[in-house]
């Protein structure tokens, strides 16, 4: 899939940086106002989560902090910077579905919690980011990978309204079962507590970002909400 091209109106430089905890809907939110610029979109969760795969993969240890670091700075990564494409490959074999499995989930905070690979995956995304013209989601781009980004976002939401939503998409449809959603907030709230607590750039709010309650908003108004940043900052 071809490169998105740039709104005539929006600085071919301009980084959008969207940062926020799992459910709080960046991946949605960063993906249509990348579309609506017509800019480029990275996703840097997935990286760490194709490291965390390569990692599973080749059976090394989640406790040894060195064995981990050398499996990701030895990775040949490639990721689409398209709105509308996912495709993730790790040295070559396309990983797009399997980052996304419960394996990887649960294993990823560990992978990106170590300061080598944190470093390797922020010098990564530095690159990709280029000269910019690249809505850019995750947890530390407002605050290590993007500090210089004219529009940042702070994205959040209410727990309960965060795992429905990772509930729904676990579930592939409108109905979770309670048990299902109980363990789905247990699980994001103990992803907050892990991503906060690392020591190498960990979750939190740039200074200067914009914070964004999405709790009772719709995607479209999330997204409205963002280009009215941009609009500002142009």
């Amino acid at each position: 899939m071809s490169e998105p091209q740039p709104d005539a109106a929006v600085p071919t430089d301009l980084v959008v940086a969207i940062d926020g905890p799992s459910g709080s809907g960046k991946s949605t939110v960063a993906r249509g106002v990348a579309r609506a610029l017509g800019l480029r979109y990275l996703d840097t969760g997935a990286m760490y989560r194709a490291v965390t795969w390569r990692v599973l993969h080749r059976g090394v240890d989640l406790t040894d902090p060195a064995a981990v670091a050398a499996t990701s700075t030895g990775a040949d990564l490639a990721i689409s910077t398209a709105p509308d494409e996912s495709r993730v490959a790790v040295d070559g074999v396309d990983v797009s579905t399997e980052i996304r499995e419960r394996a990887v989930t649960s294993a990823v905070s560990a992978v990106s919690a170590v300061p080598a690979v944190r470093a390797d995956m922020v010098r990564r995304q530095k690159e990709l980011i280029g000269p910019g013209g690249i809505v850019v989601e995750g947890r530390d781009i407002g605050t290590t990978v993007a500090p210089d980004a004219p529009v940042k976002v702070f994205l959040t939401a209410d727990p309960a309204a965060r795992a429905t939503r990772r509930g729904r998409e676990l579930a592939g449809g409108p109905s979770v079962d309670a048990a299902v959603l109980a363990a789905t907030r247990e699980s994001l709230l103990s992803r907050d507590d892990a991503d906060s607590r690392r020591a190498a750039s960990p979750l939190a709010q740039a200074d200067d970002a914009h914070v964004i309650d999405s709790t009772d908003l719709t995607a479209e108004q999330v997204v409205e909400a963002v280009l009215a940043l941009v609009a500002v900052a142009r």
